[in-house]
């Protein structure tokens, strides 16, 4: 999940002109100091939503979603914090058809488990729909050619035979 590239490159350039200013001299400025704890709130309050999405795509994809991975921004404090990141899915079809529309239901559950799906979510989540319709139409036709197969293919009635000398 990147979060929004002008908000963390305006973040970004901040922290650049803070440590600028404190290597001037201006160390102990009340107005720097407050300008730095706002940042720490923001990265902090940026890598707290990253983390909480990228946590609920791993939830939800279980076996097929690999772990989170995260892309970090060195604060005015030291401390680095996640400003982006994504998990891995298995996107592969399964098995049989049966498979594949189980797993492709897990994956789209897994795209879209965050309170704020991203666009890239959305796109893996189409992938996946897709998928899991290509999966249903071949169970669909699996099912129809076993059908197909177990019918009788002689339907002649015989007539039943009436004894009128009885």
């Amino acid at each position: 999940m990147p979060v929004g590239s002008v908000s963390i490159a305006n973040i970004l350039n901040r922290i650049n002109q803070i440590t600028a200013q404190k290597r001037s001299g201006n160390r102990e400025d009340p107005q720097l100091k407050a300008e730095e704890n706002r940042i720490i709130q923001e990265l902090s309050s940026i890598d707290r939503k990253v983390r909480q999405h990228e946590l609920a795509h791993k939830a939800a994809g279980g076996q097929y979603a690999g772990p989170p991975s995260y892309r970090f921004v060195k604060g005015p404090d030291g401390r680095l914090y996640a400003v982006a990141g994504e998990v891995k899915i298995d996107m592969s079809e399964g098995k049989d058809p049966e498979d594949t529309i189980r797993k492709m239901r897990q994956v789209i559950r897994a795209a879209l488990a965050p309170a704020d799906p991203s666009p890239q979510d959305r796109r893996v989540a189409a992938e996946a729909a897709r998928k899991l319709m290509k999966a249903q139409m071949e169970l669909v036709k699996q099912k129809t050619k076993e059908y197909q197969s177990e019918k009788p293919t002689n339907l002649s009635v015989s007539q039943p035979k009436i004894n009128i000398l009885a």
